[in-house]
């Protein structure tokens, strides 16, 4: 990748702006994540049809995931990993009757925020004016 596009500097504006948008994600994930691996009594309930300990594992990778997301340097994979982690929440929604446009949003918010934050990510995908 040319080293101009790694070096070109984020404006302040869009810095904050990104970090706003990615904050709600975040924060849902986290206390989320934090949740499953404290197995509290709606989490308890809630995964009540799947194997036992699948509420830990599946905490353990939100919270693994969103850790890498926050990490500027593995932010990108950390937006990879959470679409996929959104893209299964979303399934899981679907299947059981809920709104499922919940974790659509999410994932929007994900690809947003960074899309701010990141300028090798405007620059591979580029807005036309």
């Amino acid at each position: 990748m040319d080293s101009t596009l790694q070096n070109s500097p984020v404006s302040n504006k869009n810095l904050w702006i990104g970090c706003l948008v990615s904050a709600a994600p975040v924060l849902m994930l986290l206390l989320s994540g934090v949740m499953k691996i404290a197995r509290t009594e709606e989490v308890v309930k809630g995964f009540a049809d799947w194997p036992a300990g699948s509420a830990v594992a599946i905490g353990i990778v939100e919270l693994a995931c969103t850790v890498l997301y926050l990490i500027p340097r593995t932010a990108v994979l950390g937006a990879l990993l959470l679409t996929a982690y959104l893209g299964g929440a979303t399934a899981v929604t679907v299947r059981t009757g809920g709104p499922f446009v919940v974790p659509i949003i999410f994932g929007v918010l994900v690809w947003g925020g960074l899309y701010l934050r990141e300028p090798r990510l405007r620059a591979l995908l580029p807005f036309r004016r």
